[in-house]
């Protein structure tokens, strides 16, 4: 595990936190934040995604307001801290450092040219917006957010995408899901999995959402979705 520093396309640089596989060359995935910074849980999660095979980064996407967030989801400062950075993070412009950040990856040692992205929460939002500007190869979101306000580019996804939605997502009500869920089932190149009964950030290990079963089975459809469309 390590770090590395990657050019953003207008200029400027930032870090990105970096594990390797055992074994190369292999193909990358670019593990996509929440908005608790490059934290502890998305360090262990690209180390997992390492540990499968994976050449992993995750990248520091709140550079340009303030380098180096690392919080977690224990205490209202540090959510009030979160949703600050959140409110002042330009999306546009975040897509434009993964997609840098992708092409970073593709050009280091060990990677055998193959990448595709990860996202959780905001993670999420960004890595269905690299289904539909970016070359990835294949992309998965963890229920992002405001995917509703962006479906209108659903008609560019050219590559494998895999969206999990949380049924009960306090941050996604239903009538969102509604304008979002249906668009992306009619994409041939979508595939949609909702999970009943599930609030915001099932997946996250620690978390006060966190459901054991249901994670263990998003993480499973990850992982064999990774396996298909990487290999």
């Amino acid at each position: 595990m390590s770090t590395v520093t990657v050019t953003a396309a207008d200029g400027g640089s930032f870090s990105a936190y970096v594990a390797k596989p055992s074994a190369t060359p292999t193909a990358a995935v670019v593990v996509i934040q929440e908005i608790f910074g490059v934290n502890q849980v998305m360090r262990d999660l690209t180390d997992a995604y390492a540990a499968q095979g994976y050449l992993a980064i995750c990248p520091d996407l709140f550079w340009r307001i303030e380098p180096g967030i690392d919080i977690t989801d224990k205490t209202e400062a540090e959510w009030q801290k979160a949703f600050d950075l959140f409110g002042k993070f330009d999306v546009d412009l975040g897509v434009k450092d993964l997609i840098a950040t992708l092409d970073h990856v593709r050009g280091m040692d060990g990677c055998n040219g193959k990448a595709g992205s990860v996202g959780y929460c905001l993670g999420g939002k960004l890595a269905y917006l690299m289904a539909t500007r970016s070359d990835a190869d294949a992309n998965v979101s963890f229920y992002g957010v405001g995917l509703d306000e962006l479906i209108g580019e659903a008609d560019r996804i050219s590559r494998p995408y895999l969206c999990h939605v949380a049924e009960k997502d306090g941050f996604v009500p239903p009538e969102a899901q509604a304008q979002f869920v249906p668009v992306l089932e009619a994409n041939s190149k979508a595939t949609v999995h909702v999970y009943a009964g599930q609030d915001h950030a099932f997946a996250r290990v620690g978390g006060q959402h966190y459901d054991k079963a249901s994670a263990d089975l998003a993480n499973r459809r990850t992982t064999e979705f990774f396996r298909t469309h990487l290999a």
